[in-house]
C-alpha cells in the first residue's frame, strides 16, 4: 500500500566554526564552516493530495504563502520531477527565525526528502541537494544529513565525525539578518583557509561574532552569561549562542540557571540528522 501521510522531524544545526575567506564577484562569500545537527527541531506533517495543489496550512507571520521556502521547495520538486500529485503540509514550529540554527533551510530539506518519499520519485541525495542549493546554501547539508566540513558558499561538503556533546543553546529574542551581517564593512573577510582534516582544535572561532555582538546587545549578553560556564559560541550569523557540555546533567544544570532570564534549550549534538534516522526506519 502506498503511504499517503508522513510526519518527519526537521532538525536544527550548529556551525561549530565559521571562517570567511573572501567575497566573490557574485556577492556571495567564500567560507569554511563545520556543520553538526541537534536532536531538536520542528515537526512537519505531509499528506498526499491528487489534485496537484501544494498547500501549507501553517501561517508564518510576515511571510506570504508562496514566498515560504517550504512551498518553494515543494513546487520546485514538483516542476522538476513532472509529478502530478500535490501535498498538504503542516508544521509545528519551534525553531526561531533568524536564529542561525537553520530553521528555514531544514524545513525546505525535510520537504524535499518527505515528498521524494511520498511521491515515490526515487531521487538520490545528490539530485535533491543540487535542487536544494537553488533554495539556499544551507539546504544541501540538511538533505545529505551528515555532519560536514563545508566550503565554497557552504555547498561543498565533506562528511566529518566531531564529538557529540550536549549543548545549551540560548535564543536571544532578536532576529539577525544574514544579509545585513555579510554586508557589514567591519566583517573580517580574509581568514586563511584550513587545509587540515579534520579541523584542528583551536579553529573554532566564528568570524561573524564581533559584528553580531556589536550590533545586537542581546546576543552579547547571552555570550557573556554562557561564557561563565563554558566556551560560548555564535552559530552562523546568529542570533543563537551555544556551548558544549560532556553530559546532559551538566547541560541541564547550566540551562536551569540561565533560562530564568533567557530563552533556551538543551539538545544532544548528532552527526547523523534525526530526519535521516527516521527516514531510514521507514525503509
Amino acid at each position: 500500500m502506498t503511504v499517503q501521510k508522513l510526519t518527519l522531524p526537521s532538525p536544527a544545526k550548529l556551525n561549530l566554526m565559521l571562517h570567511i575567506l573572501g567575497r566573490r564577484e557574485d556577492g556571495y562569500h567564500e567560507l569554511q564552516t563545520l556543520f553538526q545537527f541537534l536532536d531538536y527541531g520542528d515537526e512537519m506533517t505531509f499528506a498526499v493530495r491528487d489534485d496537484g495543489v501544494i498547500q501549507l496550512h501553517t501561517a508564518f507571520e510576515g511571510v506570504p504563502h508562496d514566498s515560504n521556502l517550504i512551498v518553494k521547495a515543494a513546487k520546485k520538486l514538483q516542476e522538476q520531477s513532472g509529478c502530478t500529485l500535490g501535498i498538504d503540509i503542516w508544521i509545528d514550529k519551534i525553531l526561531p527565525m533568524g536564529g542561525g540554527i537553520g530553521g528555514g533551510s531544514s524545513n525546505a530539506a525535510t520537504t524535499l526528502l518527505g515528498l521524494n518519499h511520498l511521491w515515490q520519485l526515487g531521487w538520490d541525495h545528490d539530485r535533491l541537494a543540487a535542487l536544494g542549493l537553488a533554495l539556499g546554501a544551507d539546504v544541501p547539508v540538511f538533505v545529505r544529513g551528515h555532519a560536514a566540513f563545508a566550503e565554497g558558499v557552504g555547498e561543498k561538503l565533506t562528511p566529518v565525525e566531531p564529538e557529540e556533546p550536549w549543548y545549551v543553546v540560548l535564543v536571544p529574542q532578536v532576529s539577525v539578518s544574514t544579509a545585513e551581517i555579510f554586508s557589514d564593512p567591519l566583517l573580517t573577510r580574509n581568514s586563511s583557509p584550513i587545509k587540515v582534516r579534520p579541523v584542528p582544535k583551536g579553529n573554532s572561532r566564528n568570524d561573524c561574532l564581533p559584528v553580531v555582538a556589536r550590533r545586537y546587545p542581546e546576543v552579547r549578553n547571552a555570550l557573556n552569561l554562557l561564557g561563565k560556564f563554558t566556551e560560548a559560541k555564535l552559530t552562523g550569523t546568529g542570533s543563537c549562542v551555544f556551548g558544549g557540555f560532556p553530559n546532559k546533567a551538566e547541560a541541564d544544570k547550566v540551562s536551569a540557571l540561565l533560562t530564568e532570564t533567557l530563552t533556551g534549550f538543551v539538545a544532544k549534538g548528532s552527526n547523523v540528522s534525526m530526519l535521516h534516522r527516521k527516514l531510514q526506519s521507514l525503509l
